[in-house]
């Protein structure tokens, strides 16, 4: 099963509604970091702005954000907190063409829809069978690694297990990582356990608790604290597996940002929010493909900061985002902020991993490098 991606179907510009549409209205921001009266929020979809008679597509897209046209031509899409005193923002509530704005949410629908109203488990659940989306994933990945970017987006327990720990590594040594959002915890636990071979005091393999394991954490984040980084951490101790290694080794960029309840943190976890989201939102921009797992409220960050699109090469293209729990509350809570195109996949991540690194190397008919 080869992998393509979906056609784009541009608005047609020639209709009435496009032609007799006026140029969008723009007003000047007083303040920084706050917009005008009637501003223009953006959306995940698509959005194009009348200028000058021309429509425009903001390329650079996030929901809930303002467009500031550039005197280059260009759209900018800029989060409110950023806004400078006469930036010129647009204006309007309306996305229908009315006030030169236009939102297209159905350019990647195809052309085969249901026709029965009615169907059995629509729904993504624990009892939905997740086999077809496996294995579209592995040949969207295999894709992804010779035309993409994908970002991985991981929780702590993504570091607690051996076997998901080996198939991640694998996946990063093997060209299918090209970014890491986590936060303070899946570092530590993750480099606890190449120091230690623990989690939170627990073996990685057996998952009992090893005697005073519980100073393990805090034991691990104050050598690398020592060090200075998690780099120089490395070098000195000569560890040579796990994730955040791996990474490092194949220098993949990661971005680690803090929570109130951190403990150290370690040296390079962003403790300001702002600065951890506009690092984020570095990585998110060059993704064609997010998976998360297991990290709610990573998760619905980066949601926030990934529209359903990104434009490659002049191309528009879909941009896939996979949310991957064992708690189908958690996989919800993201498709109620707003990513509607998020697939969802009820599971351990665990075993979501090393499946997923398991197909890939089926579909590469290749035996992946191991950490």
């Amino acid at each position: 099963m080869l992998f393509s991606l979906p056609d784009y179907q541009d608005p047609d510009f020639s209709l009435p509604l496009f032609k007799d549409a006026p140029d969008c209205q723009t007003a000047a921001v007083q303040q920084d970091g706050v917009a005008p009266d009637l501003f223009h929020a953006t959306s995940m979809y698509p959005e194009y702005f009348k200028i000058d008679g021309q429509w425009v597509l903001a390329v650079e897209s996030r929901m809930d954000c303002c467009v500031v046209p550039r005197e280059n031509g260009a759209l900018d899409v800029v989060e409110f907190r950023n806004l400078k005193k006469g930036d010129r923002i647009v204006i309007g509530r309306t996305d229908h063409a009315e006030e030169g704005i236009f939102l297209h949410n159905s350019g990647f629908q195809g052309a085969e829809m249901l026709s029965d109203k009615f169907s059995f488990r629509s729904g993504r659940s624990r009892e939905t069978a997740f086999s077809k989306d496996y294995d579209s994933l592995y040949h969207l990945l295999y894709h992804e690694k010779q035309h993409g970017n994908i970002l991985w987006v991981l929780g702590p327990a993504c570091a607690f297990d051996a076997d998901s720990r080996t198939a991640m590594s694998k996946l990063v040594l093997n060209g299918y990582v090209d970014g890491i959002l986590a936060g303070n915890a899946l570092a530590t636990h993750d480099l606890e356990a190449s120091f230690f071979g623990t989690a939170l005091g627990q073996d990685i393999y057996t998952q009992t608790s090893i005697p005073n394991g519980h100073y393990h954490n805090i034991e691990l984040i104050n050598r690398v604290r020592r060090s200075g980084s998690i780099r120089q951490f490395l070098n000195e101790t000569q560890v040579e597996e796990g994730v955040i290694t791996s990474c490092i080794k194949k220098d993949i960029p990661f971005v680690l940002t803090g929570s109130i309840r951190d403990d150290g943190p370690l040296p390079e976890v962003y403790t300001d929010a702002y600065k951890g989201q506009d690092a984020m939102r570095a990585l998110i921009r060059k993704a064609t493909t997010v998976i998360c797992l297991a990290t709610q409220l990573h998760t619905i960050a980066t949601g926030n900061m990934t529209p359903s699109f990104r434009v490659v090469d002049g191309r528009i293209r879909p941009l896939y985002i996979y949310s991957v729990d064992i708690s189908e509350f958690a996989l919800n809570k993201l498709s109620d902020r707003g990513s509607l195109t998020a697939t969802s996949i009820v599971t351990n991540v665990q075993d979501f991993v090393v499946m997923v690194c398991n197909g890939l190397q089926k579909v590469e008919g290749v035996t992946f490098t191991a950490p």
